[in-house]
């Protein structure tokens, strides 16, 4: 099963794609988790993504495509996969459908899970994550036992630049701007899905799978 899921930043998406690995045995494919390791970890592909991800751009067109490709020539992704983060822009869309050809598979579905600009703006905000062993919080949802404090090692924890609310905001007006187009594209082509991203997170799988059974 090949899917994409799409949605602002914060409606859920990594959550759910989470859920779904889990059952049907496919890797999540994160490019923001990509992208994230690469700038943690000095790699050049860090380097040169570092700034775009600090002000809540888009990393351009031809290196995501460079990054997604390679990843979806693994091993791992024989029996499926779901690609979180990517596509964001009508061209990306279109270099995915390349790449899918070359490599002879086909998009089941694209799941679209919403969330109003407010809900996403007050949930990344609320992040929080230990810059020594990577565990993320969230001071809504999964608060540390002792406050601003790491449960595993102890380290003070700390809000990344691109979970600040003004950058978050900005990354869904872009999300608003860019990646609506996209879902024309995906409405057009029959695979587009719709769920409701703003419920307990059971509600939303429980709608997720039932829409996947439906395919």
């Amino acid at each position: 099963m090949n899917l994409v899921l799409m949605g602002p930043p914060g409606a859920g998406k990594g959550t759910q794609a989470k859920v779904i690995s889990k059952k049907f045995n496919i890797p999540h494919i994160s490019t923001g988790d990509m992208l994230r390791e690469a700038v943690a970890a000095g790699t050049d592909l860090g380097k040169r993504v570092a700034h775009i991800l600090e002000e809540g751009l888009l990393v351009p067109d031809e290196l995501m495509f460079a990054i997604v490709k390679e990843r979806l020539q693994r091993e791992d992704t024989s029996n499926g996969f779901i690609l979180d983060g990517y596509p964001r822009t009508v061209a990306q869309a279109q270099k995915l459908k390349e790449i899918l050809q070359e490599l002879g598979k086909n998009l089941d579905a694209v799941i679209l899970i919403t969330s109003t600009e407010e809900e996403v703006v007050k949930r990344i905000s609320s992040r929080r994550v230990c810059p020594s062993c990577g565990r993320v919080y969230n001071l809504l949802t999964l608060k540390p036992r002792q406050d601003n404090l790491c449960d595993d090692c102890g380290t003070e924890l700390i809000q990344r630049k691109d979970d600040l609310p003004h950058t978050v905001r900005e990354r869904y007006r872009i999300y608003v701007e860019k990646t609506a187009p996209v879902l024309e594209f995906y409405r057009k082509s029959g695979v587009l899905k719709t769920v409701d991203g703003s419920r307990p997170l059971e509600e939303v799988s429980k709608d997720l799978f039932e829409s996947l059974e439906n395919m």
